[in-house]
């Protein structure tokens, strides 16, 4: 991961009854956003809330992926049938620090 400053995108949403095809939709988008300048790395966890951060060198980054045709795609999927709500968030991250147990 690229050390600060970057930008996190954070998704947080409650899904609707059933895959209807989001799980693999969701491998697809995750694959494409590898693909897209400015792609630094995500991060996905899901309970009854699901939350995805996923990780951008630039505002402008953000936006080109907002507006790649098929993630317009699995967004407009995603209001119809997977998503009971959902929230998006776009940050700055200026610092960061981590911390791994030694094995």
């Amino acid at each position: 991961m690229k050390k600060p400053s970057y930008y996190a995108v954070i998704f947080t949403s409650i899904r609707t009854e059933g895959d209807h095809g989001y799980s693999e939709m969701a491998k697809t988008m995750e694959d494409l956003a590898k693909t897209q300048p400015g792609y630094l790395g995500i991060e996905s966890a899901r309970e009854e809330i699901g939350i995805t951060v996923s990780y951008w060198e630039s505002l402008e980054a953000i936006a080109n992926w907002r507006k790649n045709s098929e993630h317009v795609l699995a967004q407009s999927k995603g209001i119809k049938d997977w998503y009971q709500n959902y929230t998006v968030r776009i940050c700055k991250v200026e610092r960061e620090y981590s911390w791994e147990k030694s094995v």
